[in-house]
């Protein structure tokens, strides 16, 4: 089966306003970094035109110093989780997971992951409702997910496999929502067919190894169309259908 090929448009990226940041209360909450949380999302989500109450509540809630083995963890850049992979820097997470968002909302929608990495992206998604299957081709980066995903309480949310991610999940498809969390030159085939077909939305950076746009596709019955949002520069998405390796 293969799909025509669909319309492109460019999307402007959010406004940019400059936000204060959220009033700090007289007594330090409890939770270990709620203040650093409180300040990336002020300065990093919001002042930048990221304003989904349901992401920015997530991002105030996940604790991503517990995804993360590096200094800084909420500082405004990528950390390395290990076997070469990284973690996007905050603002990057929160425009991808904006734009993925299912017609009918996070709470209990299929959502396939492709690259696990450490989970905090998969951890934001289970904090919002959503079922996710989530795919990472090295087993290790995998085995450290799901022990932390348990530890936070969002192990029973999320399903970690090992695989190749190019090629999707179809046992649990049709999804509504396809996170890719690496770069390649075109969406994988796969992917595109197990989306959902009643507005299924997949944001994916789509370039070559140095130049990539983040791009949403939306499909409704056959009809597929892709708007590139901004750009951006992820690992390569390998796999059969996607960046040979090597």
């Amino acid at each position: 089966m293969r799909w025509p090929r669909f319309p492109r448009r460019r999307a402007a990226s959010p406004k940019a306003e400059a936000v204060a940041p959220e009033a700090e209360s007289e007594a330090e909450p409890a939770a270990p970094y709620a203040r650093e949380r409180r300040g990336m999302v002020a300065t990093q989500l919001e002042a930048r035109g990221v304003r989904d109450p349901e992401v920015l509540a997530a991002f105030r809630t996940v604790p991503r110093h517990a995804f993360v083995d590096e200094p800084d963890p909420y500082g405004d850049h990528a950390l390395p989780v290990g076997s070469g992979q990284t973690i996007s820097q905050p603002y990057v997470v929160a425009r991808m997971t904006s734009a993925a968002r299912p017609p009918g909302g996070w709470t209990d929608a299929n959502v396939l992951e492709i690259g696990t990495g450490s989970g905090y992206q998969a951890a934001l998604l289970a904090e919002m409702g959503a079922r996710v299957t989530s795919i990472e081709r090295h087993a290790a980066l995998a085995d450290e997910a799901r022990r932390r995903l348990a530890e936070h309480g969002y192990g029973e949310r999320v399903e970690v496999l090992v695989g190749d991610g190019t090629q999707g999940w179809p046992a649990k498809a049709p999804y509504q929502s396809v996170m890719v969390t690496a770069g390649g030159p075109s969406v994988p085939q796969p992917l595109l067919e197990q989306l959902d077909r009643s507005g299924g939305r997949l944001v994916m950076p789509v370039g070559d190894r140095h130049h990539q746009f983040l791009t949403l596709v939306e499909r409704y019955e056959s009809e597929l169309t892709s708007t590139e949002l901004e750009p951006v520069v992820f690992v390569p998405l390998i796999g059969r259908f996607g960046v040979p390796e090597g």
